[in-house]
């Protein structure tokens, strides 16, 4: 059981994520409204999660199937369920059944296998085709392999494509992930227009160290843990 003081430290810890995210798109003439919180759930503990979900959060995303079969049937909260890590081939099913959203996207060969997954009558699995850092210092030469991608989601009645997402190379210095996010959000005007996508498409970016700059570039979910739930278990 939790301590009423780490849950006060997490519902705190909440509190100053909003307020970040508040002054940020303020900052960049956005409503903050506009931007969803996606609070990383890897490796923390059935209590903090559900300590998080009383105090508001609605999304939670995980990193790892195997950890979210065990993870997942324990919490007794209702939330959103968004994988976010590396999806190899053979655990796409597992996943396509387990999550509501899936923000790993990057071959085509996971659209047809996640389309394939068992669900809940009526659910769709929302999709972000990831793009990699690297591509996008010159995100002009991925225009066409980023759009097949996403046209491939959005003629499968079983995927709704949600937008991209990019994880930018770590530093320090939170601004320099800034050209990472200013390519994704290029890439996605891009991908919006040639596409002619009657949804807008959203930006998954940004993370504890970084979201305020992914904000500011057009970010509309940013991940965040550690800010949140503080420093993770070992595995």
């Amino acid at each position: 059981m939790l301590t009423s003081v780490r849950m006060h430290d997490i519902a705190t810890n909440i509190e100053s994520v909003r307020r970040r995210i508040t002054v940020a798109a303020e900052d960049a003439g956005r409503a903050a409204s506009d931007i969803a919180l996606l609070a990383v759930s890897k490796r923390v503990d059935q209590e903090r999660i559900e300590a998080a979900l009383g105090c508001g959060i609605e999304a939670l995303g995980e990193n790892r199937v195997q950890e979210a079969e065990v993870k997942i049937p324990l919490i007794s909260g209702p939330a959103q369920w968004h994988f976010i890590g590396p999806l190899q081939s053979n655990k796409a099913r597992r996943a396509g059944a387990l999550f509501d959203t899936i923000h790993s996207v990057d071959r085509d060969s996971l659209i047809s296998r996640l389309a394939a997954a068992p669900r809940r009558e009526g659910r769709i699995l929302g999709i972000y085709v990831q793009v990699a850092a690297a591509a996008l210092v010159e995100p002009t030469r991925i225009v066409e392999a980023t759009l097949s991608l996403c046209r491939q989601v959005e003629t499968t009645d079983a995927l709704r494509l949600d937008g991209l997402m990019t994880m930018a190379p770590y530093d320090p210095d939170p601004e320099a992930a800034r050209p990472t996010f200013q390519g994704l959000s290029w890439l996605r005007d891009r991908i919006q227009e040639e596409g002619e996508f009657t949804t807008p498409l959203g930006l998954s970016m940004g993370m504890t160290g970084d979201f305020e700059v992914a904000i500011q570039e057009g970010a509309t979910i940013v991940r965040v843990g550690t800010a949140i739930f503080g420093p993770r278990q070992p595995r």
